[in-house]
């Protein structure tokens, strides 16, 4: 048996989806993106069953109502982790199962694109299943143990994104409502809309994108856009990991994906530095070492 080493060309063969999350305020458009897609290759996972905004869109959807439902429809989609035991969540038992009840998964062959709104109530079902577990009661008292079951949720909500973001061959768009908040020191910041910590923290390690749907002014007049860059005067949360997208993109998500597929740039063009200084690096090298 030899080393399964994929080469350069074996790896760039390979078909790849799109990993990303768009994040905004209540009725910025984020569910009406799904007019920007191709409806016949688009699966709409509806969590929120706030279609209203889509009356007319010729796309299929799902509409899982329990998080045992979205865990299920996840394995279904993405396949078995076969890393897993039996009785885990998206294990080879459990993609049997789920396959045993839904039928052959190369139903869902057809589709390129999975968009899921939003993650927000995806977060909801999954704290509330988790309330329910036996890890999130107190031994003593058989009350609900806030703290187990927000640590049981974190670990549900990043299994089943890590999982959705493992499926290859897909493009998997997660939306989800952007908070605004004032911290400690009266300065604004934002922050997704998720219950627990952990799944806002580690979310923008897990997808390629993060993107945030805003509004913006031009000479006093308002206008959407995409902001996706981490570096950007709003503060707003952002994450271009493919290197082809500019600060601010038209609210396109068609498009946005065309341009990701995009030839890249040479490297030297496209990663930036800019060295200090020469005087404040003359100093650096005159400080004494410890």
């Amino acid at each position: 048996m030899s080393l399964p080493i994929i080469s350069a060309d074996q790896r760039l063969a390979e078909p790849r989806g799109i990993k990303g999350c768009i994040f905004g305020k209540s009725g910025i458009g984020k569910t009406s993106l799904l007019w920007t897609l191709n409806a016949s290759t688009t699966l709409f996972m509806d969590l929120e069953a706030g279609d209203l905004a889509i009356e007319g869109w010729a796309g299929d959807s799902i509409r899982p109502r329990t998080w045992t439902e979205c865990r299920d429809f996840a394995v279904f989609i993405g396949g078995p982790n076969p890393a897993l035991r039996d009785e885990q969540p998206y294990s080879p038992a459990h993609y049997k199962a789920v396959c045993d009840r839904f039928g052959d998964p190369a139903a869902l062959d057809r589709y390129n694109t999975i968009f899921v709104d939003s993650i927000t109530v995806a977060g909801r079902l999954c704290f509330g299943w988790c309330k329910g577990q036996p890890e999130a009661l107190s031994e003593k008292t058989g009350k609900t143990d806030v703290r187990g079951a927000y640590g049981l949720h974190g670990r549900e909500m990043i299994g089943w994104l890590t999982h959705l973001q493992h499926t290859r061959a897909k493009n998997v768009w997660f939306v989800g409502i952007l908070d605004e908040k004032l911290d400690d020191f009266n300065r604004k910041v934002f922050q997704p809309q998720i219950d627990g910590s952990k799944t806002g923290l580690e979310l923008p390690g897990i997808v390629d994108e993060v993107i945030t749907m805003a509004e913006l002014k031009a000479d006093g007049d308002p206008y959407r856009a995409f902001v996706c860059q981490t570096i950007n005067p709003w503060g707003f949360p952002a994450k271009d990991r493919s290197g082809r997208l500019e600060q601010v993109e038209e609210p396109h998500l068609g498009r946005l994906m065309t341009k990701i597929r995009a030839p890249v740039a040479p490297a030297p063009k496209r990663l930036t530095y800019t060295p200090p200084p020469a005087d404040s690096a003359a100093d650096a090298q005159s400080q004494p070492q410890s």
